[in-house]
């Protein structure tokens, strides 16, 4: 199921011995669009303290109740490595984060997570990654430290959800609106969908754009552009925020662009 960004601003978080705070942003990758933390805010706990909270430590949601459980304890968080929220998290503070947690490094592999699709594949102990090698060494321990040599240099490129809302969206002759938010995927926390608000261009609504169909985006004049014309953004279906994007909806949004669904690959699972 797909959930708005918006929505999930303030949902509280819970660790395994009690609440830790609400969420108030979200970082994605903006190489694959995908969803590698939720910043949290303590609030009275830890004076305010922001952290990060990583979907790999993410359990079965309360979405009833607004409550994303976490399989870590109070001390753990309160212990993680700290976090600037008005500096770029770099790669060096992702390993130190990862590291701290035991988890293994989500970029490489291939998928999105590692070599799969969602996050709990890089829970410790998942599948092939609690195996032992001949040394007596996990594979879990070599793999991280071949990672953190190759990409100890790396640009992590983490981008705020938050930032992002607002930016100008331009079709190949011209604007056409801004953006007003973004559909997560709650299984795979891939960022299907940016809602795009029509309404400065013309009278208009709010429009979806799939990621794969942004051709460039420009950081520093916040602006997004999209391989599509006004005229056809203009006619697509229109989004409303009070009904689900189920796969209906969004078999007929894709038909209508004439594009193929990101669907295809994820309805067949991890390989």
């Amino acid at each position: 199921m797909l959930r708005n960004v918006k929505e999930l601003e303030d949902y509280a978080i819970g660790a395994t011995d009690g609440p830790i705070g609400h969420v108030k942003d979200l970082y994605f990758s903006d190489d694959s669009w995908v969803v590698r933390y939720l910043v949290v805010n303590t609030g009275s706990w830890l004076l305010g303290r922001n952290v990060l909270i990583s979907p790999i430590s993410l359990r079965n949601a309360n979405w009833t109740e607004r409550v994303l459980p976490v399989s870590l304890t109070k001390d753990q968080i309160k212990e993680s490595p700290g976090l600037e929220t008005d500096k770029p998290v770099s790669r060096q503070h992702e390993t130190d984060y990862l590291d701290y947690y035991g988890y293994p490094y989500y970029w490489g592999g291939g998928g999105m997570w590692g070599a799969g699709l969602y996050p709990y594949n890089l829970t410790p102990g998942y599948g092939a990654h609690g195996s032992r090698t001949a040394d007596g060494d996990s594979e879990l321990a070599a793999y991280a430290r071949d990672e953190r040599a190759r990409h100890r240099n790396d640009d992590p490129h983490l981008r705020s959800c938050n930032a992002v809302k607002g930016y100008a969206i331009h079709a190949k002759d011209g604007e056409i609106g801004h953006v007003s938010g973004m559909l997560v995927d709650e299984s795979t926390w891939a960022i299907r969908y940016v809602i795009v608000d029509t309404s400065n261009w013309w009278l208009g609504h709010q429009v979806l754009v799939a990621p794969e169909w942004i051709t460039r985006v420009d950081w520093v004049d916040r602006s997004v552009t999209v391989d599509m014309s006004r005229q056809a953004i203009k006619d697509s279906p229109v989004y409303e925020s009070t009904y689900e994007v189920n796969r209906d909806r969004e078999q007929a949004l894709y038909k209508y662009y004439g594009r193929k669904g990101y669907w295809a690959e994820t309805d067949l699972g991890d390989v």
